[in-house]
């Protein structure tokens, strides 16, 4: 078909179809040389004897020119969902036929009983994989699928029929059910004593950190110094030094001074006072000494 546009003559560019050479019977097949892409131009030899003549030519575009044949089924089952895997027609590894076609996928299915054949329904996919919701236990259920392409307003035979059997009624809700109680069951044995020793551990905190009640004022105050901390040493008390001067008078009456005298030192980290029973009677010792060594 390039070559005719060309304006040009293409009377020596013509090529025989292999196995469609000196042929008696009215049919051959050319699809060995027959691509997707692109159209071709056909013509037919007729001879007798020394005698031949062509036919007109024919333009042939394949994806006009072409049926489409049925695509593959194959059914699985998983819990209570039908699956339908479908092969494009020639095979699932012609991609030719599905990019070019745009194919569509129209899917007749039933629940085939042994009293009767229930009524048949039709769902359409793009996909090559389809899925049945909500399929009955212990029944077969069969399919067969079209493959039809809108653009080219082209549509295959229908494919063999394909049956499958599901299995009998299982009790899975229950074991859902099941499965949540115990998973229930285990969040509440884990969670409670978790959140009980969270609650306690913040009580701790708190008390620590922010107590609820504070000391009386007279411990607060106590001494004028802070109470906040009772493992820092007090200041040391300043320690007082004094002396006594004592002086006596002797027999005759005159006064006798003493240039020696005795320094007493006491500190008191209570209240830093001297008692005067110590003094006097300090006093009274020393009086009684001076006396003694006089006489």
């Amino acid at each position: 078909g390039f070559l005719k546009k060309l304006n040009e003559d293409y009377s020596d560019k013509w090529l025989s179809v292999p196995r469609c050479e000196n042929i008696t019977n009215t049919c051959c097949n050319f699809s060995s040389i027959i691509t997707p892409t692109g159209f071709y131009y056909l013509r037919v030899q007729a001879r007798q004897g020394n005698n031949s003549c062509f036919s007109r030519e024919i333009k042939v575009d394949p994806l006009k020119t072409n049926g489409i044949g049925p695509p593959g089924v194959r059914l699985d089952l998983s819990d209570t969902l039908l699956h339908i895997r479908i092969s494009p027609p020639g095979g699932a590894e012609d991609e030719i036929m599905r990019d070019h076609y745009d194919l569509s996928y129209r899917i007749l299915y039933w629940k085939n009983s042994s009293n009767k054949e229930e009524e048949v329904k039709q769902k359409e996919v793009k996909q090559t994989i389809a899925t049945i919701p909500d399929v009955s236990p212990s029944s077969l259920y069969c399919v067969k699928v079209q493959a039809f392409s809108e653009p080219y307003n082209k549509s295959s035979a229908y494919s063999q029929q394909e049956c499958i059997h599901t299995p009998a009624g299982s009790s899975l809700p229950l074991i859902i059910f099941g499965i949540f109680m115990g998973a229930l069951l285990a969040v509440l044995l884990v969670g409670t004593p978790l959140v009980f020793v969270l609650y306690q551990a913040y009580n701790k905190i708190k008390y620590v950190f922010f107590p609820s009640c504070q000391p009386p004022l007279n411990i607060e105050g106590f001494g004028a110094q802070l109470f906040s901390s009772p493992y820092l040493s007090a200041a040391e008390e300043p320690v007082e030094n004094c002396c006594v001067i004592e002086s006596m008078v002797t027999e005759e009456g005159n006064q006798i001074d003493f240039p020696d005298y005795q320094h007493y030192k006491q500190s008191s980290r209570d209240s830093g006072n001297y008692s005067n029973d110590d003094n006097t009677s300090g006093s009274k010792g020393s009086k009684e000494t001076l006396e003694r060594e006089m006489v």
